[in-house]
């Protein structure tokens, strides 16, 4: 692994850094559409790997940069013919181009992330335009070799707009043998000319197979219930499983349920233990995490009442039977659905200012109380 001195943008706690990550799971079609473009000869200059966060987006732009790398272009020799495409982006761990990477010391490779801020001593909060500029130097000392060049920009939705526009201009006139990858978690908010120059990677959801494999990987294993609500929960996410099972995220969301459980009286012994479990010093994260689970409640009751059917499988023990009991119809389905806007919008903006976490989480059950009474 680097032996660099700060901390990384792009790791999830508790998980290997996506370079380390030998395989990715569940996302093979976008895998078979970029080995396509490459054995067609079709290798377009610039690619945005898209998707929610923790699908796997960076670790595929790693797989995408070894097998660059360490993969001679194809060529016919005149006597064997051209050799037959490859099958996947697989590259031994052990290869040279392998361990390189994983060392950050390959010279065909340049990683554009948020840098560190001397002065203040810690991650600065956006990718500036010096880290763009960076590149010229990179193209013109790299380019000696005459080898491919991979630059993986992690996450394109932090640069500011002035690295924005720089990077813009890369992008329209690209160096030769020079492949951009993009990841991007929210694509609509860069810069349409940026997104009109590059072909789309769009990664999907995973499944609970897929994550108790991925989880695996991550060094996390779970049973098959447990993936599955950990799948229901994140949303297809492995970045958002691991961060749940580090911070007992469905032991939290089992006690939330318990809450709504009593809905429309409401438990306040109950309410109120739940919320100052989140109120201490030092627990900023789990209390994220509740106001995630808040918001993803409050989703799931709403489509509950739009659709008929509870979500399937259940994300804790009988909330099935409470999302059905407190959202029977479509018209019950509706209100929810405007609370979890209403309310989304109050979490926010109660985080942002630095309220109360107990009363910030009263607040919202208060909220959900009003809206279970008949």
């Amino acid at each position: 692994m680097s032996d660099e001195p700060h901390p990384e943008p792009d790791r999830v706690e508790g998980a290997p850094h996506p370079r380390a990550t030998p395989r990715l799971i569940g996302q093979e079609s976008a895998e078979a559409d970029f080995l396509a473009a490459f054995s067609a000869d079709r290798l377009h200059h610039g690619w945005l790997i898209t998707g929610p966060q923790g699908l796997g987006k960076a670790t595929l732009a790693w797989r995408i940069a070894r097998f660059l790398l360490a993969t001679p272009e194809a060529a016919d020799d005149g006597l064997f013919g051209a050799p037959p495409p490859p099958e996947s982006l697989d590259i031994p761990v052990d290869h040279p181009v392998a361990r390189r990477v994983l060392a950050l010391s390959d010279p065909g490779l340049k990683l554009v992330r948020r840098g560190w801020d001397e002065k203040a001593k810690r991650l600065k909060t956006v990718i500036t335009v010096d880290e763009i500029r960076d590149l010229k130097q990179f193209f013109a000392l790299s380019s000696a070799d005459g080898g491919r060049r991979v630059v993986i920009v992690d996450s394109a939705d932090e640069m500011n707009p002035n690295a924005a526009n720089a990077l813009l201009k890369l992008l329209e006139e690209p160096p030769a043998r020079t492949t951009l990858l993009l990841i991007s978690h929210q694509p609509s908010r860069l810069l349409p000319t940026i997104r009109s120059r590059c072909r789309e990677l769009r990664l999907a959801p995973l499944g609970a197979a897929d994550m108790t494999a991925a989880l695996g990987q991550a060094g996390a294993e779970v049973g098959a219930s447990e993936s599955q609500a950990l799948a229901q929960l994140s949303a297809g996410s492995v970045g958002d499983a691991l961060r749940l099972l580090n911070l007992d995220g469905l032991t939290l969301y089992g006690q939330l349920v318990t809450v709504l459980g009593s809905l429309p009286d409401l438990d306040r012994a109950r309410a109120i233990a739940l919320a100052e479990s989140v109120a201490g010093r030092g627990a900023e994260a789990r209390l994220d995490l509740l106001l995630t689970l808040l918001d993803t409640g409050l989703a799931r009751l709403a489509r509950t009442g739009v659709t008929g059917t509870p979500p399937q499988p259940e994300a804790a023990a009988g909330e099935a039977r409470v999302l059905t009991r407190l959202a029977p119809d479509a018209l019950s389905g509706r209100r929810w659905a405007q609370l979890a806007q209403t309310a989304g919008d109050r979490l926010r903006h109660g985080r942002a200012v630095n309220l109360d976490p107990a009363s910030l989480v009263l607040d919202t059950l208060l909220q959900m109380q009003r809206t279970a009474r008949p």
